[in-house]
């Protein structure tokens, strides 16, 4: 026959109904394995049950099918082949009226044919045997429904982090009690969580990913199989473009198969490119700005007249890699991402207000137009140092009236380069005077913002003092500095 069909509820060891003391059950033969399930119960006094039975039932009979003069025939031993060969998980034998003991030929031949063979007592009934099956299948099922949201919500907190690929491996890995892969476009694994499979499971998962990668129509979007005692399932990630999830466990429990598929459309966001907007117009606008063209005639192609820039840094010490820059960009709503070393930089439309993001810190610019990109960068920069110094989420560079606004351009520029003109091409110093102005002295702080020791602060700070021949504790002159190094 084949493989028993799976109920819609977990099924239940046979170990946890023969504990229950109420029934008063007793296993008299067959096999005491406690990896034996019962998916339910059934009863039935047909000489011949195969045909009524769907497989893994636990097969209730008071013995009325038995005739009178069984003598040594082979009765027994025909009657419990075919549960056997039906899936029958056990059998359970009524005592009385019919019978006051379980016939031996009865015992024998389970003992020969290894089925369990439970001797059920007068006072327990079968309608009371088959309630407390469904009572220990509920109970099963609500664990396992607490099991699949605890895991559901571990994947999507791992999917928030800073490395949110490798995060969900993890997870899956942990919740399944195996190992995840993440298979690329090209069949190589390209990163894997949890204990490692043997080499046989490990070419299999392999070659089952190959089964589900993009092909053709009629791939299938997931298939299991099964090798050398480890469960293994693939599943295909987003809409073609060839990424495949792995999963090898020694065993596979009801929930599973929904714990993997949560995490399969993780990783289908986490992996697929992020659209919003017409990928042909980002294109389009990538091209005309490497042929030349000003930002302002390429603006419109990306769909906003006003932008903002976001500059983020994961809170840990790891630098973040393309597809954790990748999830930060769609949980900020925008695909115009750039990975630079240890910073990750966002051009977001404005409308799209940007807000705290779990294991990251985040310096936002002022709203600013295509022509002004470049300032809106450095104020992005300036807000994430200010954002690290003051241990801060998120920090918006200020954009409200300020004193610049009251004087001409050229005179502000005219006077900033007057003053700023004795720091010579040291952008160090100037950075560190910005930096250490803004935190109103700090050392600290500002050794934090720069990635640097507060002794180098102060050593720059020095010079800084020294090449404008100026107190800069006087507060005046602090005003005149910071005026002129406001401008971007």
């Amino acid at each position: 026959m084949s493989d028993p069909a799976v109920p819609p509820t977990p099924p239940v060891p046979l170990a946890a109904l023969l504990a229950r003391e109420d029934l008063a059950l007793r296993q008299i033969a067959g096999p005491s394995d406690p990896a034996t399930m019962i998916h339910w119960a059934h009863t039935s006094e047909m000489a011949d049950p195969y045909p009524y039975l769907l497989g893994g039932e636990l097969l209730l009979t008071a013995g009325v099918h038995i005739p009178d003069a069984v003598g040594s025939g082979t009765y027994f031993d025909d009657y419990v082949a075919r549960i056997v060969a039906a899936g029958g998980a056990a059998l359970g034998f009524g005592l009385a009226p019919v019978h006051d003991t379980v016939p031996r030929a009865l015992v024998a031949a389970c003992d020969t044919y290894e089925l369990p063979l439970i001797e059920v007592p007068p006072r327990t009934t079968f309608s009371g045997v088959a309630r407390a099956v469904w009572q220990l299948m509920a109970q099963a099922r609500h664990a396992e429904l607490r099991r699949v949201t605890e895991a559901q919500q571990s994947l999507a907190a791992a999917a928030s982090r800073p490395d949110p690929v490798p995060s969900v491996l993890r997870q899956l890995a942990q919740r399944v009690g195996g190992r995840a892969v993440l298979f690329g476009p090209d069949g190589a694994e390209l990163a894997a969580a949890g204990r490692p499979a043997e080499p046989a499971a490990r070419t299999a998962l392999a070659e089952l990913a190959q089964v589900v990668r993009p092909s053709g129509p009629g791939t299938p979007n997931s298939a299991t199989h099964a090798t050398a005692g480890t469960h293994l399932a693939a599943y295909a990630l987003g809409a073609g473009h060839g990424f495949v999830l792995g999963v090898a466990a020694a065993r596979r429990e009801p929930g599973d198969h929904t714990i993997a598929s949560v995490a399969a459309v993780l990783l289908s966001l986490l992996t697929g490119e992020h659209q919003s907007g017409s990928g042909a117009a980002r294109s389009s606008a990538l091209v005309r700005v490497l042929l030349g063209a000003p930002a302002e005639e390429v603006a419109p192609l990306l769909g906003a007249a006003e932008w903002i820039v976001v500059h983020a840094r994961p809170d840990g010490p790891a630098a973040p890699d393309p597809v954790a820059a990748s999830a930060l960009g769609a949980a900020l709503g925008s695909p115009l991402i750039d990975v630079a070393r240890d910073v990750v930089r966002v051009l977001l439309p404005a409308e799209r207000e940007p807000g705290p993001q779990p294991g990251w810190t985040l310096g936002v610019s002022a709203v600013a137009g295509p022509a002004h990109w470049a300032r809106a960068d450095v104020q992005a920069g300036r807000a994430l140092a200010r954002a690290r110094a003051v241990r801060a989420e998120l920090v918006r560079y200020g954009s409200r009236p300020a004193l610049a606004d009251l004087v001409p351009e050229a005179d502000a520029e005219a006077h900033a380069q007057a003053l700023l003109g004795r720091l010579g091409d040291a952008p160090a110093l100037t950075e560190t005077l910005r930096a250490w102005l803004s935190l109103h002295g700090s050392w600290d702080r500002t050794a934090v913002a720069l990635d640097v020791h507060r002794n180098t602060v102060r050593q720059r700070i020095a010079k800084c003092a020294a090449l404008l021949e100026a107190d800069l504790d006087d507060p005046d002159v602090r005003m005149e500095l910071w005026f002129a190094l406001r401008r971007p």
